[in-house]
Parts: structure tokens; C-alpha cells; sequence
């Protein structure tokens, strides 16, 4: 059975104000994320549909508080808390959370190709 822990999984994004670890298990991609600092990545999900992001995603708050924001309402999940987050959403982190998610892969992977394109843009600017 496929499996993996937090310190086997390999840092992919590291940067003040969010540390993602991913690893693919199966047909799905476990994201260990910490946010040291609050986040904000509106302006990373701009080049998806309706500058959100389409990929679903299953989930625990490990600690902190997490918001996912649609449209037309905003969802709230804090310690303890398991969500599912559908597609159409950007998420709010503050500083102290840690999540672990899973995700399919193939939609994670467009999503985050996306969001590369955009930090590494961001650096180019000196943001």
C-alpha cells in the first residue's frame, strides 16, 4: 500500500510565507503545508479560470485556521477540522497553520504550473 510522512516528502516550495511538501500516493498528491506568515495567493491563481483554483482538494487542519473563498461565500476550518474544498476557490492561510491535503494529481499539477509561472514572475519583479 502506497504511503508517506511528512519528513520523507520532498520540499517543492519554500519561501517566508509557506513551505509546501508534496508526494504522489496512487492517483493523488499529499501536500504537508505550513504557513509560517498569513498568505494571501490571490494574485498567484490569476492565470486560472475566474482566477481560482480548479482543482478539488481533501483535507486536514492540523493547526491554525484555514479559509477557502468561492465567489459567493467563504469557508472556514480550523484545528482538528477535515474539509473537502471544491473547485472554484482561493485559499486564506494565517500564520501557525498546517495542513495536510489530497489532492488529484493531475489537476493539482495544472494548477500549480499556473501558480509557478506566477511567483517566479514575482521574483522577476523583485516582489
Amino acid at each position: 500500500m502506497p504511503r508517506i510522512i511528512k519528513s520523507e516528502a520532498p520540499v517543492v516550495v519554500d519561501v517566508p510565507e509557506y513551505e509546501g511538501r508534496f508526494a504522489e500516493v496512487g492517483p493523488y498528491t499529499v501536500s504537508f503545508e505550513t504557513f509560517p506568515q498569513d498568505a494571501d495567493p490571490t494574485g498567484l491563481f490569476a492565470g486560472l479560470p475566474d482566477g481560482r483554483c480548479q482543482c478539488p482538494h481533501w483535507g486536514t487542519v492540523v493547526s491554525g485556521r484555514l479559509v477557502y473563498r468561492y465567489a459567493d461565500h467563504d469557508e472556514t476550518f480550523l484545528a482538528g477540522e477535515h474539509y473537502y474544498a471544491e473547485p472554484g476557490h482561493v485559499p486564506l492561510a494565517f500564520a501557525g497553520t498546517e495542513v495536510v491535503e489530497f489532492s488529484p494529481t493531475d489537476a493539482l499539477s495544472q494548477t500549480l504550473a499556473v501558480v509557478g509561472q506566477a511567483m517566479d514572475a514575482q521574483r522577476t519583479a523583485g516582489v
